[in-house]
């Protein structure tokens, strides 16, 4: 995918960045573990600090620092997950926020505004994101309003995708006449963007009834979006059903587009969405796992806080080569969980994202080979 801000290649894991930054990981770091584009999330950022304040800073990868890529989802699963504080109409969704319970109204243009001023390089139409379980009747009249919302989110970011604010910033740097610190981190996002704009992906629907989600890709390719993602998974369901539901929607998509199943997984669920052919995926595991001490090696999953590692010297994975594995010992990693060292959870989650996208950097060497994937299946 070649995107205002970096080249991305397929597939691909994509850490959760949520409010602007992946926790406990500095960008800089990131860069070193190869991350070519990260997710931010629109409802997060709208409420704090706010889109607008970041508009004003130049965007998103210049206000945190990021010169490569980003994806934000459009508000719509966290909405979701507010059931307790949220109205749903055709016109959008009002809900009360859940850091003071003040009230706040997205709608598809809304969602857009929010995203356009944030700067992402890929941005998500307005959704809903249809719980689990559902009963038909429920994720019909869902789905017929994802694909009203679909086909406004569309019209009004074609409208003012080129409102991106990495030109306020581009302007800036060019009327400044002195090289000081300040002017040259205006360079952060700018450089090389004249003319780029970002794009938008449509989202599948129809909660897990197999003919909801083909009738929801079939109109979403006929609105023509420049990629496509499986949304309305990892909200409950057993494996075997996300696993169909992708199975039976992926066909269905154009396979010259990239194709997003959103939120998934674990290290072996990513590797065979990848070979099914899922071009993109996201999902906080990683992260969230490695804060409560869970680790994902070659050997399997590892709890770091487990007695037994104690005294072991061994690295965390023997088979890896990120620069926790290289440097600290089973033995403090523990010791840092049991103390409850803010390390624990730098050194944990770096681990682990060098595990996912390693991982994908494996898939990704078999696909071009040619060849059997060592951690997977002929791809």
């Amino acid at each position: 995918m070649t995107l205002p801000h970096a080249v991305v290649e397929t597939p691909v894991f994509m850490p959760v960045g949520t409010a602007g930054s992946v926790k406990a990981v500095p960008q800089h770091l990131l860069e070193e573990l190869d991350a070519r584009i990260i997710l931010g999330n629109t409802y997060h950022l709208y409420l704090r600090p706010g889109h607008e304040l970041i508009r004003r800073m130049g965007g998103l990868h210049r206000f945190m620092s990021w010169p490569r890529a980003i994806l934000t989802d459009s508000g719509g699963f966290q909405v979701f997950s507010l059931s307790e504080l949220r109205k749903i109409s055709e016109d959008g969704v009002e809900f009360r926020s859940h850091l003071d319970g003040s009230t706040h109204f997205f709608s598809p243009e809304h969602s857009m505004d929010v995203q356009i001023a944030l700067g992402s390089d890929i941005a998500m139409a307005f959704d809903e994101c249809t719980e689990y379980p559902a009963d038909y009747s429920r994720a019909r009249k869902s789905l017929d309003l994802t694909l009203k919302w679909a086909a406004r989110s569309k019209e009004h970011f074609k409208r003012h995708k080129h409102e991106r604010p990495w030109d306020q910033s581009a302007e800036r740097r060019a009327q400044s006449t002195q090289p000081t610190q300040a002017n040259r981190r205006l360079e952060w996002g700018t450089l090389g963007l004249e003319g780029k704009a970002p794009s938008l992906f449509g989202i599948v629907q129809g909660g897990m009834y197999k003919d909801l989600r083909r009738e929801s890709a079939k109109r979403l390719v006929e609105m023509d979006f420049p990629g496509y993602a499986i949304g309305g998974l990892s909200v409950g369901e057993p494996r075997d059903l996300t696993r169909e539901v992708i199975a039976e929607t992926l066909p269905l998509l154009p396979a010259d587009k990239p194709r997003y199943v959103m939120g998934v997984g674990y290290p072996d669920e990513i590797v065979e969405y990848a070979a099914m052919g899922v071009d993109m995926m996201d999902c906080v595991l990683p992260t969230r796992a490695a804060r409560h001490g869970l680790l994902f090696t070659s050997e399997g999953r590892l709890n770091i806080k487990n007695k037994k590692f104690a005294e072991d010297q061994g690295p965390a994975d023997p088979e890896c080569g990120c620069l926790v594995c290289r440097r600290y010992s089973r033995a403090y990693l523990r010791h840092l969980m049991a103390a409850q060292e803010p390390l624990s959870a730098v050194l944990n989650t770096l681990h682990n994202l060098a595990f996912y996208l390693e991982t994908m950097r494996k898939v990704r060497d078999g696909i071009e080979a040619g060849a059997t994937s060592s951690i997977g299946g002929r791809l």
